[in-house]
């Protein structure tokens, strides 16, 4: 049986799927680093939602990606994480 990873680096080789891919990465990105963040601090979304007064619902959407955050609310969440939010552009990579 193939991982995940490995489904998606076969995917990857097809153009059709990898310019989809790469359009949704940036995305991807923050939604793995809220995640990632908010399990490191071992915040539930409800405990997060309660630091930052943003509903526990609304955290959810993000975490799943039907709801795109604004800089003020990636802001919001990081203050109640105790961190501070960092943004970075960084050159594309060369095939």
């Amino acid at each position: 049986m193939k991982t995940l990873n490995q489904f998606i680096e076969e995917q990857l080789k097809e153009d059709g799927f990898r310019k989809e891919y790469e359009k949704i990465q940036p995305e991807m990105d923050v939604i793995r680093a809220l995640v990632d963040a908010r399990i490191s601090q071992n915040l539930t979304q409800k405990q997060l939602a309660e630091r930052t007064g943003i509903n526990q619902a609304d955290i959810s959407k993000l975490e799943n990606g039907t709801r795109n955050p604004s800089l003020n609310l990636l802001k919001r969440l990081a203050e109640g994480m105790d961190m501070v939010l960092k943004i970075e552009f960084v050159p594309k990579q060369k095939v």
